[in-house]
Order: C-alpha cells, then sequence, then structure tokens
C-alpha cells in the first residue's frame, strides 16, 4: 500500500525545475475535467486540449480542473506556461513519491497530500499521490490515476448554490482536503473494528493463526502511519502558510482540518498501541499455555520416579533377595507403589500444583 519507491538511478541529480515524471505510470492517458462555477450554474466539461484551459486563467467564475494522470510532460509544461505555475511546483507534482508538504509561491500555493481510498472488493487501500495548486478562483488538482473519493464534494458543487460556489477556490481546496482526511478516520475505523474484534478472539482462542493475524494487521497500520503521519506536518505548514489567497473567513476551516488530522493520527496511535498489547497478550497467553504444559509433564515425572526406583531395585538380578521369595510380595510392591503415587497427587493438589 505505502506510495514510497526507490529513487531510480537516472532521476539522481535531476534539476528542481525539469518537468520529468519520477514515478510509476498508473493511468493509460491523461485525463482533464473542469468544473465552471458560478452561484447560479454550474458547467462540468471534459477537456482534450491544454489550449482549451486558458479560456479559464481570466474567467471571472470558480474552476476546479482535476488531471488525472502524472506521465504525460508535455501537458505538465503547458499547464506551467499558461497559469503561470513555477516549473519546481510543478517538479513536485510529478514526483508521487515525495513526502506530503505545502509551499507559497508569486500567485498560489501548492499543497500535496496522499489521498488513501478503501477498496472493498480487495480489502485493501489504494493509495494516490494528491497535489493541489490554488491561485485566485483558480484551483487545480493532480492524480496518479482516474478515481478518488471526492464524489460527495461534486454532488455539492452541482445541488448546493451557497458557500460552496461562492467561497472561492481555497474553500474548494479545503473541501476536498476535508474529504481526504475524513476517509483518513473512516479507514482507521474499519481497521479499529477488526482489531477489537481480535481482542475479543484472543480470550476465547489462542493459535498461531491468531499471531499470523496480529502481524498482518500491523504491517497494515504501519502502511497506514507511513501516509498520515506526515499529513500532520503539512496540515500544521499549511494552517500557518503567509498567504493572502486563504480569505480570512475560511482560516477557520483550515484550523479544522489540523483537529481532524490530530484525531486520525491519535486514532492510528492508539490502535498500534492496541495491537502491541495484543502481541504481548498473544506471548503472555502462549508462555501460559507452555508452563501449564511443562508443570503437567514434571508432575507426571515426579510421580514415576519413585516408582522406576523401586522397580529398578527389584530388577536387578541378585540370588539373595528376601522379598522375591515373599508369597504376596509382588502385590506388596504394587500397595506400596499406589499409596506413593496417591501421596504425591495429594501434596500437588494442596499446593495448588494443578
Amino acid at each position: 500500500m505505502p506510495n514510497i519507491s526507490p529513487k531510480k538511478k537516472e532521476n539522481i541529480g535531476l534539476s528542481p525545475y525539469d518537468l520529468k515524471f519520477r514515478g510509476r505510470k498508473r493511468a493509460d492517458k491523461v485525463r482533464m475535467t473542469v468544473f465552471d462555477i458560478t452561484p447560479d450554474n454550474v458547467t462540468e466539461t471534459q477537456i482534450h486540449s491544454v489550449e482549451e484551459l486558458r479560456k479559464y486563467r481570466d474567467s471571472s467564475s470558480i474552476t476546479w480542473i482535476n488531471v488525472d494522470g502524472l506521465h504525460n510532460e508535455q501537458i505538465i509544461g503547458d499547464i506551467s506556461t499558461i497559469f503561470s505555475i513555477p516549473a519546481y511546483i510543478l517538479s513536485d507534482v510529478m514526483e508521487p513519491s515525495s513526502r506530503p508538504q505545502t509551499e507559497a509561491f508569486d500567485n498560489g500555493f501548492f499543497v500535496s497530500i496522499k489521498m488513501l481510498e478503501s477498496e472493498d472488493k480487495k480489502n485493501t487501500v489504494g493509495v494516490d499521490n494528491l497535489s493541489l495548486i490554488v491561485m485566485d478562483r483558480i484551483l487545480i488538482t493532480f492524480q496518479e490515476e482516474e478515481g478518488d473519493v471526492f464524489d460527495p464534494v461534486r454532488e455539492r458543487i452541482r445541488k448546493h448554490t451557497t458557500k460552496i460556489r461562492t467561497s472561492g477556490a481555497d474553500y474548494l481546496a479545503f473541501a476536498l482536503l476535508d474529504v481526504v482526511i475524513d476517509n483518513y478516520i473512516y479507514i482507521l475505523g474499519v481497521y479499529g473494528e477488526k482489531v477489537e474484534e481480535l481482542e475479543g478472539q484472543l480470550v476465547l482462542n489462542i493459535n498461531k493463526d491468531t499471531l499470523k493475524i496480529i502481524n498482518s494487521f500491523k504491517h497494515e497500520l504501519n502502511d497506514l502511519r507511513i501516509n498520515i503521519k506526515p499529513a500532520k506536518e503539512m496540515v500544521s505548514s499549511l494552517v500557518k502558510l503567509d498567504t493572502e489567497l486563504i480569505q480570512e473567513e475560511n482560516q477557520k476551516h483550515y484550523k479544522e482540518l489540523q483537529d481532524n488530522i490530530n484525531q486520525a493520527v491519535d486514532l492510528l496511535d492508539y490502535y498500534r498501541e492496541v495491537l502491541y498489547d495484543e502481541l504481548s497478550m498473544y506471548h503472555s497467553a502462549m508462555s501460559t499455555k507452555l508452563n501449564d504444559t511443562m508443570k503437567l509433564l514434571t508432575i507426571f515425572s515426579v510421580i514415576f520416579i519413585p516408582l522406576t526406583f523401586i522397580v529398578g531395585v527389584y530388577g536387578m538380578n541378585f540370588s539373595n533377595m528376601p522379598e522375591l521369595r515373599t508369597e504376596n510380595g509382588y502385590f506388596a510392591v504394587w500397595g506400596v507403589m499406589l499409596v506413593a503415587v496417591l501421596v504425591m497427587l495429594w501434596y500437588f493438589k494442596k499446593k495448588k500444583w494443578f
């Protein structure tokens, strides 16, 4: 699941101004869609040429341009030219494995974050690097492939005629980031239910399969941690970002993002601690189970030691052994051994060894 890949040798030493795709190609072609938003109307358009975007540059409406696919360096370069976005910003966009970050530039600010999406059919979590470029009345989002978690935002844009349509590109960017972070909390909640259910199973039944499940959950939560934890640093930097593009009335919403990401990180840390506790419970239970087994084997060994001694004594081949000629000697030896066993069992029970 982690969207982290080793740096390729050919990418070492590249200039931060080079628009070169540094990731793994995940889309067959680049797909561009536009939401052109006014208080009274919303137009959704699929763009087939970058030149079609030029008319939105000086538009008075709020424009959300979404780009799926980062591998076409020509298209990214043309977007940079049309909207006067610095090359070093789009260079970061084209490196999907980079950490979440935020940075202001002359006419806007840039944000990147890992977008997690629960794939219920595969029972896995997909990761996509999401980049947002916020400018005056323009929001451009870049994703590695088609498919995201933004359908609730799109529905709000289509149906609601206030706030989402009138509060600017900065509020729209907040709405998208809010959905991404809420999805963190949802995914962690799903894992949390599994982790807590596992805790109940530990009390009732412990076996080697339990250890495999614990280690699997631990690995998955570590993957989530790799993607969620750096987002906390990014949101903190975003809240403190020195930019006029975040309107004063929208600053409170960006502070809400900080509360939400803190909640997500707290949940992540809590469930990781629960897993470590469950792992300790598993090892303690297995150790107790082993101790009980060893105690039982020890009791049997202690019982048979005197019996073995008695049998060994009377198994010697000396001719002058009076008890060998005793009429009821055989039964007497059995009686002595039986009494010895009963006395030892009584003693062990008194000491609560079993």
